[in-house]
């Protein structure tokens, strides 16, 4: 178990963090006391990837999640809206905050 103080943790944290991740522990010391312990994860801890997150949540209802060949149809069939009076997106979208809309 390897003891270091904050300064020297903040000067060499790569080099720590390779020691944790080699199955190391790292005390971290504030003028010679003790306050924190940087610890391996371990696989339980690790978060699930983001398919197995996000079908987790579609299973509980909370997300729904979109389908790309479905917005490919969509804007096959749906054109994009055409300015009108020549103006830029930009002096449109003021305009309209200007106009109170």
């Amino acid at each position: 178990m390897k003891r270091v103080k904050i300064a020297e943790l903040k000067n060499n944290l790569s080099r720590y963090l390779a020691q944790v991740q080699a199955g190391n522990t790292v005390i971290v010391l504030d003028r010679d006391r003790p306050v924190a312990k940087i610890v391996p994860l371990e696989p339980a801890d690790l978060p699930a990837d983001d398919d197995e997150r996000l079908a987790e949540l579609e299973r509980q209802g909370l997300i729904r999640r979109g389908n790309p060949a479905g917005v490919r149809e969509w804007l096959k069939k749906h054109r994009p809206v055409k300015l009108t009076g020549g103006g830029s997106l930009v002096d449109d979208l003021l305009e309209e905050r200007r106009s109170g809309w």
